[in-house]
């Protein structure tokens, strides 16, 4: 018979990693509705176009990464690869540009690559996002990248390392490349394969390397900082002055550039102190074309992505987390057939008081049943056979500590458990 995997990339999760997940992704959104984010859902499934017309051709994701097939009707459909795209075609297609603006909206959901697998790197992968579309204030900038703070913070991660730069605008940019052209000109025969073909087709996407031959070449580049236009500067400035006011520690670093066309100006990411580059737990930026990209009208926005599997690595790394998944209350011991008929009354009625109760299989020994309820963990188990059935009361067995079992009515049954 086949045996049959998983995809390669792809994970289950299964119900031992379930309250880490769940620790982050509530936590995550309690996160966001302090700031007022209210939550958006996109379909996994999104006309290509979304993220080929806005992402770059040079991408990544376009070059090596989407998921990209044709249904059955003709169209040209995408697995979703990144989330920002995605909400701002949502708010384009709803008409939010007439509500107030910032509209500021968080995600939270599986997304899809093609890459390599490797620890915290999967071709499913969940993320948290946030997005706040409709002001080019550098206040909104630093409101995101404080609600990214805060998350980590109250998640208990702790050395991360915040990294800003400012990338400007398009018409800096020009500037700049022409300038990163001229420096890696002499370094073009010893760099990776992927770099020589980016310096034919997007120069600063050498600077996304992560490749050894590419470090020295990288690493001596000019500053795109000292390229910015007395507006892009003057932008910078404020978000680094809104981020020292919120109390924010950060990083000036002119080499982060982030891997999609649509980024301008503010550029952020969190990464470990000892990860040197390699472990971006989470990522922002700016996106102020973006929405013209797409069809729409002029329309800023800046919001950020933080990954659940590299937040989920970084707290096991440091021993943080939820504690244990709490054991469920009682577990029913039914005994004849009238006993399992009662026991499965009574699970039902003190599952209604918010009493958790595993239901035992019925037709099995005393011995076997008791066994398999202190496998569970169980705070009680709860004998109920046909005798106990026809006087309505159950027998009610501490499993933990010195307590001694005794008889319950059925209705003071929830009472009793609660203690």
């Amino acid at each position: 018979m086949a045996h049959y995997q998983a995809p390669r990339g792809m994970n289950d999760t299964l119900p031992e990693d379930a309250e880490l997940w769940r620790h982050i992704r509530d936590t995550a959104e309690r996160v966001a509705r302090l700031f007022d984010y209210r939550q958006i859902t996109t379909p996994i499934v999104e006309d290509a176009g979304v993220f080929l017309r806005s992402v770059g051709d040079e991408s990544d994701l376009v070059q090596k990464e989407m998921y990209l097939f044709e249904d059955r009707g003709g169209d040209r459909l995408a697995l979703r690869p990144e989330g920002t795209a995605a909400v701002c075609r949502a708010y384009l297609e709803h008409g939010m540009g007439s509500r107030p603006q910032p509209v500021r909206l968080f995600y939270i959901g599986p997304f899809f690559r093609y890459d390599r697998p490797q620890a915290g790197r999967y071709r499913q992968l969940w993320q948290f996002g946030a997005e706040a579309i409709g002001s080019d204030s550098p206040a909104v900038d630093a409101e995101l990248i404080e609600l990214q703070a805060m998350l980590y913070r109250e998640l208990g991660l702790t050395d991360l390392v915040l990294r800003i730069n400012s990338i400007g605008t398009a018409e800096s940019r020009a500037r700049y490349i022409e300038a990163l052209r001229e420096h890696f000109w002499p370094y073009l025969g010893s760099l990776s394969k992927d770099s020589q073909r980016r310096f034919e087709t997007n120069v600063l996407r050498i600077l996304d390397s992560k490749e050894e031959q590419d470090r020295a070449a990288v690493a001596s580049a000019p500053s795109i900082l000292d390229f910015l236009d007395e507006t892009d500067t003057l932008h910078f400035t404020h978000v680094k002055r809104f981020l020292e006011s919120a109390g924010i520690e950060y990083v000036v670093d002119p080499f982060i550039v982030r891997g999609l066309d649509y980024y301008t100006r503010t550029v952020w990411e969190f990464e470990p102190a000892s990860a040197a580059g390699q472990s971006t737990v989470g990522a922002g930026g700016r996106y102020d074309g973006l929405m013209e990209l797409l069809g729409g009208p002029a329309t800023p926005g800046v919001g950020f992505a933080t990954g659940i599997e590299r937040i989920a690595i970084n707290l096991r790394e440091q021993g943080r987390g939820p504690s244990a998944e709490q054991a469920v209350d009682v577990v029913t011991v039914p005994l004849g057939d009238t006993g399992a008929a009662a026991a499965l009354r009574v699970a039902s009625m003190l599952r209604a008081a918010g009493v958790s109760v595993r239901a035992g299989v019925p037709g099995r020994s005393m011995k076997a049943a008791m066994r398999a309820a202190d496998a569970s963990g169980a705070a009680y188990a709860l004998i109920i056979g046909d005798r106990e059935a026809a006087e309505g009361v159950a027998t009610l067995k501490p499993l933990r500590g010195d307590g001694e079992q005794r008889t319950v009515a059925f209705a003071e049954l929830a009472a009793a458990i609660r203690g």
